[in-house]
């Protein structure tokens, strides 16, 4: 554990809170799967890494329960939490439906420098050539053509979901055949923003979010039945 939580908390990270600390640290090691499904989290541990109390880990782990990150289990306490092939595809569909609604009410108003904006995103998932990359930059270019909808409850609902399921499309990510799939549906979708077309913009966002999750379910369920720890 503490060899995980130092190789990422020496990354510079802005001031916080000590259990915001604590949360963002493990948060990302759970996201880069240094912390894998069912690792057991323990409290004294994190705890005497950080140098703090068990109350500010135990915060943390209360923030990191409630982005479904981590899960807690009578008698054994917080393990890293694992999401079974239906959730993802749940959770995939939920997204499918709230990314479509936001398209739809962002593509009529969406400004030029918003496009060139999501534009010089895309140009940079192109050119990433790691997976941390990618998910960052997916998320950057789609939430950027969400903004003129002017609904931020609704995208930080999105973003929750991606949150949830961000480890397994990384994994996804790092051994894809299909980039140039995401990267033409991705162009797609863009160009429907260009021509601010929200029919357009609402059903082709809805089949791109529709298409990944099948295929991040088609992976884990593969991962899985290969006894990979997912």
């Amino acid at each position: 554990m503490p060899s995980v939580l130092e190789l990422v908390a020496a990354q510079k990270m802005p001031r916080l809170s000590a259990s915001d600390h604590v949360a963002q640290t493990l948060k990302k090691a759970i996201v880069d799967g240094l912390l894998p499904a069912g690792e057991l989290l323990r409290q004294d541990e994190i705890a005497a890494h950080f140098h703090v109390s068990k109350i500010p880990v135990r915060e943390a782990l209360k923030h990191l329960e409630a982005k479904g990150l981590v899960t807690f289990l009578r008698n054994r306490g917080a393990v890293v939490a694992s999401l079974s092939a239906a959730e993802i595809e749940e959770y995939m569909e939920i997204r499918a439906m709230l990314e479509a609604r936001a398209a739809r009410l962002s593509a009529p108003l969406i400004s030029d420098q918003a496009i060139e904006q999501a534009r010089r995103h895309l140009d940079e998932f192109e050119q990433a050539g790691n997976a941390d990359r990618w998910g960052e930059l997916n998320w950057l270019f789609h939430s950027t053509l969400y903004t003129a909808a002017g609904r931020p409850i609704l995208v930080a609902e999105i973003r929750s979901l991606y949150n949830k399921v961000e480890r397994y499309v990384r994994a996804l990510l790092s051994m894809t055949t299909g980039m140039p799939n995401t990267l033409r549906e991705h162009a797609e979708i863009l160009d429907a923003f260009v021509r601010r077309d929200p029919d357009a913009a609402a059903e082709l966002t809805r089949a791109h979010v529709l298409d990944a999750g099948a295929s991040l379910v088609s992976y884990l369920i593969d991962q899985r039945s290969k006894g990979g720890n997912q």
